[in-house]
């Protein structure tokens, strides 16, 4: 790697790529990561990225678990080579998690980004995947099923085996060799069955000889009896290896013709690989997106060094190009020169690499040809170059490559020599890189170069605040201000004598002391604008606080007193509503009796009680009535218009023409005829209010789930949905989960228990207790 972004810490940031990573190719390939130098490049790299960072967000992470470099394997299947069991099963996992991949996408939705042309190019074989994993059990074992003639040879062999060792128990349990066999055991030397026997015995027992114990006491005897079966099965076991060799030999064949398309899925898998895990860096960074400056431009906001830790880093503001090419960081020791100085260059660099940079949403970063760094301490024993030499060794070399398209930082500049020579020396290399076009960052304490950048155009000063009272830095970089060393200050504040500090003051130069007072000055002002800045803005956001308060105290007493009075007049609705009846039934009542008496009430009687009736009913409504106010209808009423009923402020829809000067209305569910005079007219300001009301909800997000389902599954697709799992519940931090496979035959707890112990993420695993499922369930502890 290039010894300048070693210097920025490239590799470090490289390294945390390369371990999300799941394969070996993966991470090499993320450590080998370089820059590249054009805007458009950068761009597509990014996309690249975000479009990762966005899959992962909506549908977790793929799992890129079980891909394997089988290439050599199979470029010599391809050359009609064979391959061994290992080789066969590494092919068939790369198979299976090549179809994973292309599994996850389909169910993403299939959505089109920077990364649907590599997935489009994943080509899954579940028939080859299908086929080895049938016929082949382990490392060390075919199965039965591979082919028919082997399923028939290994039964040849176990009925062989039984024979012969029929044959062996009988002659174990006669009475006639009890006494010569050292046990009544049947055992095995070089794949044969034989019996022990007694040495003084042995020729009690007729048979083959086939070994003996280390202490001579016992022989290991084939008797003559099994030595046709054991022959057979030897025979039979060498017809075995001959048609495991063929079944391999076959399958290495189906291999070698999908060579190809294997290889170029499995590559393609690898460049996944690495960006879903440039997207995961930046997950854990909380890193954006920058956007891609063509003009020389970059403006960090909030930019954080992504190798300090996240809750002790403090996030900064950085910008270079706009308006000025040259940035000089002054201030004292400690105070964050240098960190400010990585952070441009390192966020520079990733975001030349495809990586999102800790920073704000509105972040902009410019693309260089050359980074060109001298950071730390440049000594050499070996060369014999003192600091300052091996400094100025490294700046010349810069000098050399510095041009248009280049970002130069420097730390400590000039620094390690006479302080005269060395800020003159600073300054002139200074005004070089700038006659060459190159943007520039640097850190210095020499008062000569914070006096150049305040009268130089395009040359601007900077400074880490530091905070004298508690000898702390707050590692903030204010652009345009030039930062104070503080060295009187703080060796004062360590408990130097006053005499001293006071001479050392007396021996500055009277021109240096007043550029001092003046930068203490600015520096004092700058402050208490903060401060103020800080106030006004308090007290802006608490009158907007009271302001939002006020409003939601008239809406809800706007809202109390529209319920109170709709109660009121469904309260006053149900007294007419009852005096009317007690009216009704009273007339009735009435008329009842004239009819018993042959004698009926007159209209002017009838009228003259209707018309008491309805003085009831007004002095029985106890809603206040407001007065009209000589409004006057704008035009005649129609069915459909929305009215105001006025004395009572309740709006309604008009169901009739008017007539008589009443109308027909309805508000609510009550119909009732009101006078015109009582009405308004709503305009259509108003009714389209009324139609825009609505109701906004919330989304809430979708509950997570601490357990996985697999019953009903076979065996594969339960394993690919442990692996999404797992990968989706390790990112939310998640300590325990668990996973349901049901009792059942055990086969599928089985294959979940033995793959569980290859996950990274699983830190134990038991079976489920009593109340938890018992063995129907797998309790996981995750890391």
């Amino acid at each position: 790697m290039d010894k300048n972004y070693r210097a920025l810490e490239l590799d470090k940031i490289l390294e945390m790529v390369a371990n999300e990573t799941t394969c070996e190719d993966a991470a090499e390939q993320a450590r080998s990561i370089k820059p590249v130098f054009t805007a458009a490049e950068a761009r597509y790299l990014l996309e690249e990225t975000d479009a990762a960072f966005v899959l992962m967000a909506k549908f977790g992470a793929p799992s890129f678990s079980g891909l394997k470099n089988v290439t050599n394997a199979l470029r010599r299947a391809q050359a009609e080579g064979g391959l061994g069991f290992r080789e066969l099963l590494d092919i068939a996992e790369t198979l299976r998690a090549i179809r994973a991949l292309s599994q996850w996408h389909g169910k993403s939705g299939g959505i089109q980004n920077a990364l649907s042309g590599r997935f489009t190019i994943l080509a899954p074989n579940k028939y080859l995947e299908e086929k080895i994993f049938t016929c082949i059990l382990n490392e060390e074992e075919m199965a039965d099923s591979a082919s028919p003639a082997l399923a028939t040879i290994r039964r040849k062999i176990r009925n062989a085996s039984s024979r012969a060792r029929d044959q062996l128990d009988k002659l174990i349990h006669s009475q006639s060799h009890q006494k010569h066999l050292q046990e009544s055991i049947v055992t095995q030397r070089g794949g044969r069955y034989v019996v022990p026997v007694k040495a003084e015995f042995r020729s009690e027992v007729p048979g083959l000889v086939h070994d003996t114990s280390s202490s001579g006491a016992t022989v290991f005897i084939e008797p003559m009896s099994v030595v046709e079966a054991n022959n057979e099965i030897r025979v039979l076991q060498s017809e075995e290896q001959d048609e495991i060799h063929r079944i391999l030999l076959e399958l290495s064949a189906e291999a070698g013709e999908f060579a190809d398309s294997i290889i170029e899925s499995y590559e393609y898998a690898v460049q996944l690989n690495v960006i879903f895990a440039k997207a995961q860096v930046a997950y854990r960074m909380k890193a954006v997106v920058p956007t891609i400056d063509e003009r020389g431009r970059t403006l960090l906001e909030k930019a954080r060094h992504p190798l300090i830790d996240k809750d002790k880093v403090v996030p900064t503001d950085i910008s270079l190009g706009e308006g000025f090419d040259t940035l000089i960081i002054t201030g004292p020791n400690t105070g964050g020169k240098t960190v400010a100085l990585k952070t441009l260059g390192l966020l520079t660099l990733m975001t030349m690499c495809g990586l999102m940079i800790p920073a704000g949403e509105n972040s902009r970063v410019a693309i260089y040809r050359y980074i060109l760094a001298d950071i730390g301490d440049e000594q050499s024993i070996e060369q014999s170059l003192s600091t300052f030499s091996a400094h100025m060794t490294n700046i010349i070399h810069i000098l050399e490559l510095a041009g248009e398209n280049s970002l130069v930082l420097l730390d400590e500049l000039g620094a390690g020599t006479d302080p005269v020579e060395g800020a003159a020396l600073a300054e002139a290399i200074i005004e070089e890189l700038r006659f060459k076009g190159a943007k520039l960052a640097c850190t210095t304490h020499y008062a000569e170069l914070k006096a150049y950048a305040l009268q130089t155009e395009g040359v601007e000063n900077g400074c880490c605040e530091f905070d004298v009272a508690t000898l702390r830095p707050t590692y903030r970089l204010l652009i345009g201000v030039p930062g104070k060393s503080n060295a009187f200050a703080i060796s004062a504040r360590l408990g130097m004598e006053e005499r001293i500090v006071s001479r050392a003051r007396e021996l500055v130069s009277q021109e240096s002391s007043a550029f001092e007072q003046v930068v203490g000055r600015l520096e004092e002002s700058r402050r208490k604008m903060e401060d103020e800045l800080e106030a006004v803005k308090a007290s802006a956001a608490q009158a907007q606080r009271n302001a939002r308060q006020s409003e939601e105290a008239k809406a809800e007493a706007e809202e109390a007193a529209k319920k109170e009075m709709e109660k009121a007049r469904q309260e006053a609705a149900l007294i007419v509503q009852k005096t009317r009846q007690q009216a009704d039934a009273l007339l009735n009542e009435l008329d009842e009796m004239r009819r018993r008496k042959n004698k009926a009430l007159s209209a002017e009687e009838k009228a003259r009680l209707r018309s008491g009736m309805k003085n009831l009913e007004l002095s029985s409504d106890p809603v206040h009535r407001r007065t009209n106010e000589g409004y006057v209808l704008p035009r005649p009423l129609q069915p459909g218009d929305n009215v105001l009923i006025f004395d009572i402020d309740k709006n309604a829809t008009v169901l009739e023409e008017p007539k008589d000067g009443q109308v027909l209305v309805q508000a609510g569910i009550i119909k009732t005829r009101v006078e015109l005079s009582n009405l308004r007219l709503l305009g259509e300001k108003q009714k389209q209010k009324q139609r825009g009301r609505t109701v906004t909800r919330s989304l809430s997000a979708a509950d997570t789930s601490t357990s996985l389902d697999l019953r009903g599954m076979n065996t594969e697709e339960g394993l690919m949905e442990v692996d999404s799992f797992l990968d989706r519940v390790s990112r939310m931090n998640l300590t325990q989960v668990t996973i349901i496979h049901g009792k059942g035959t055990g086969v599928l707890r089985t294959a979940v228990q033995q793959h569980l112990r290859k996950c990274p993420q699983v830190k134990s695993f038991r079976l489920g207790t009593y109340g938890e499922g018992e063995t129907g369930v797998t309790v996981v502890e995750l890391e």
